[in-house]
């Protein structure tokens, strides 16, 4: 769940909506068995009933509004708090449903929680409960001691689960965003040291090169002999130049397997799926292992971005690279810039690649590397 921020999200407001139905539809059920019983007049009961179904329609609303942040109390917040004091005082008291209805200010406050500080969610809970316990008291004639202590256990308990619930959520999201933040900087960090190496190779180079043609620009006239060992040095410069900047990218680019396949693991079991690897490329020359380590990378990046996959084998044997998903449960788009471009660096180095979905509903990656 923690792996991926929308599916966890999906899974706390879909299990709280559970909730709230099952609530609300107790609580209509009990109120229509309470008319059928003739223990109140139709018309209170319709009035009742639409300030149930008003207060557990609102409070979803509600729920969603404040997930992600804790925003200023709403108009939507008061409106749910006079329905739900209205159905508590339109219900008979000998009834299941008054029962049910008066947990519907436990409700009303916990999800006020989402809305307030701290402060000021102790006082606005002592306040509610001490309203709630007045006027049962005040109707039933119970002691009002019992009925304190139920109805502030009861509003304690649901105002610390729902600030829970949302805390999971913040928890989870700002998990993710620290990951992705933290892949951001490992970019950012790779891109400033490329510049960094091109700057060290290339800064004294230009400037000697500059230097020299300028030199050989004024001797042309004058000692065009001179000139031409000046400019034959400047095209020396710039072919070692040339050799040493194909030397850096080669360097940037050359990815080690076993790193990969490590980073790949990680990466896809941080993101809830099981990675199973067998590797054996002991025989693959260094060349056929770097176009495995970029088949590998490819691979996992395609699997985290375009899959729900719950599980990934990834097989290396006798310069076959095949990775295994479970995440594909629809027809897949065309290949991206990320697969065309592995199949034409595989194609020119004489290898082959695949990928497709197979028969069993799995997606499987396929590259060969020459041996």
């Amino acid at each position: 769940m923690a792996a991926r921020p929308d599916t966890a999200r999906k899974i706390l407001i879909y299990w709280m909506d559970g909730m709230i139905v099952f609530t609300g539809v107790l609580s209509v059920g009990l109120t229509v068995a309470a008319v059928m019983d003739g223990k109140f007049s139709p018309v209170v009961a319709a009035i009742a009933l639409a300030c149930l179904i008003g207060f557990y329609a609102l409070y979803p609303v509600l729920l969603r509004e404040a997930f992600d942040t804790r925003p200023r109390p709403t108009p939507k917040l008061l409106a749910a708090a006079v329905l739900s004091a209205a159905s508590i005082v339109l219900l008979p008291l000998d009834t299941p449903g008054f029962s049910i209805a008066t947990q519907t200010e436990s409700l009303w406050m916990s999800v006020a929680a989402l809305y307030l500080p701290l402060r000021a969610t102790v006082c606005l809970t002592a306040a509610v409960v001490s309203l709630v316990t007045g006027y049962t008291v005040l109707m039933t004639g119970q002691e009002w001691p019992g009925v304190l202590l139920l109805s502030a256990a009861s509003t304690v308990a649901m105002v610390g689960a729902l600030l829970l619930w949302r805390w999971l959520w913040w928890v989870i999201r700002d998990a993710n965003d620290s990951r992705e933040a933290k892949a951001r900087l490992a970019v950012a960090e790779e891109r400033l040291r490329f510049a960094r190496d091109l700057h060290d190779l290339l800064g004294h180079s230009l400037s000697v090169i500059t230097l020299k043609s300028e030199l050989a620009a004024k001797l042309a006239t004058k000692d065009a002999g001179r000139a031409a060992v000046e400019m034959a040095e400047v095209r020396a410069l710039a072919g070692e130049s040339l050799a040493e900047v194909q030397q850096a990218v080669h360097g940037y680019q050359a990815l080690d397997l076993d790193e990969e396949l490590a980073g790949v693991r990680a990466a896809l079991e941080a993101a809830g799926a099981r990675c199973v690897i067998d590797a054996r490329a002991d025989g693959l020359s260094p060349a056929g292992r770097a176009l495995l380590a970029w088949a590998v990378r490819e691979g996992g990046t395609n699997v985290l971005k375009h899959s729900k996959a719950t599980r990934c084998a990834i097989t290396i044997d006798g310069g076959v690279l095949e990775m295994v998903n479970d995440g594909v449960h629809e027809p897949p788009a065309a290949p991206g810039n990320g697969l065309r471009g592995l199949a034409e660096r595989l194609a020119t180095a004489g290898g082959s690649f695949f990928a497709a979905p197979t028969p069993t509903g799995e997606f499987l990656l396929r590259a060969a590397v020459p041996s």
